[in-house]
């Protein structure tokens, strides 16, 4: 029964843990650029999307469609940063527990 209690403490305190982690991850914030830095996206630890910089002189209004996949690399970029950081952070935690092969 002992080691009931100990496993139901010790994954209460990696709860705890993973809920610290994702507020972290809520305050950081992680930039991409694409095309020369003419576009700039700028997420939080989650990867949603907080803001868009668009230089003017890459606005051409005969070629929208390059703007848009620009804006498509930068923000493809900062969201696969937000998500290597967070695995980053949740693989220490999972570590802790011992456990392997997991998503992390």
């Amino acid at each position: 029964m002992r080691d009931v209690s100990r496993v139901l403490r010790q994954v209460q305190k990696v709860q705890e843990e993973v809920a610290r982690v994702q507020e972290q991850l809520a305050q950081e914030r992680l930039e991409a650029t694409a095309g020369g830095g003419f576009v700039r996206v700028v997420v939080d630890g989650h990867g949603r999307v907080l803001e868009v910089h668009i230089a003017p002189e890459v606005v051409d209004p005969a070629d929208v469609e390059t703007l848009e996949d620009l804006v498509l690399a930068a923000v493809h970029q900062a969201q696969e940063q937000a998500r290597a950081r967070a695995e980053e952070r949740l693989r220490g935690i999972a570590g802790g527990l011992g456990l392997s092969g997991g998503p992390f």
